[in-house]
């Protein structure tokens, strides 16, 4: 199977995305998949990711090798962030044949909170506030990136701290069932179907 991820900027998200990913795929039972993270064309941001034409283009020139499409973006504390998905969806279902599949995830509410859902974090953070947070890149992801040291590392810790989350996949599994889960269950259904 492939997967290619969409991600809303790759320059910082693939480092989140693919290792994460590739857990889940080995935690559905495909551990050979092999998971894509689109860099061809930049998006460059969630205003762009978001509009069908930029979905569509990457759609019609990646479909010949994929049989998943995975769009992950920031929430950003937007309520209606899921809805633009669920059409985003249909739109692509509408031109894709029935063994290819987009599915849309927004993170709740960036993807650096799927990253510390990984780690073990100070005692004095309480993950409720950690989720609720409209900015936890800001208030909870770059300090503990500073307390581990690994800023300067590729993607301003990104690819470190998630590569160590990943082993770590069932503990996101379960801190984050609002979207890691479901979209852990809707790419299994697919899977099944």
């Amino acid at each position: 199977m492939n997967v290619l991820v969409i991600p809303e900027d790759f320059r910082k998200d693939q480092y989140m995305l693919k290792p994460i990913i590739m857990v889940m795929m080995e935690a559905i039972g495909k551990p050979k998949t092999k998971v894509r993270v689109c860099q061809d064309p930049l998006l460059g941001g969630v205003t762009e990711a978001l509009k069908w034409e930029r979905i569509e283009e990457i759609i019609e020139r990646y479909k010949g090798m994929v049989n998943l499409f995975l769009l992950c973006v920031d929430r950003d504390g937007k309520e209606g962030r899921k809805g633009v998905l669920a059409k985003i969806e249909q739109q692509a279902a509408n031109i894709l044949t029935t063994s290819r599949l987009l599915l849309a995830e927004n993170a709740w509410q960036e993807i650096e909170v799927w990253v510390l859902a990984g780690h073990d974090l100070p005692v004095d953070w309480n993950w409720q506030s950690i989720r609720n947070e409209a900015n936890p890149k800001e208030a909870y992801f770059l300090p503990f990136a500073a307390q581990r040291n690994v800023l300067d590392a590729p993607g301003e810790g990104r690819k470190v701290l998630a590569e160590e989350a990943a082993r770590r996949y069932s503990r996101i599994r379960q801190l984050c069932l609002e979207d890691i889960a479901v979209l852990e269950n809707r790419i299994n259904s697919y899977i099944a179907g």
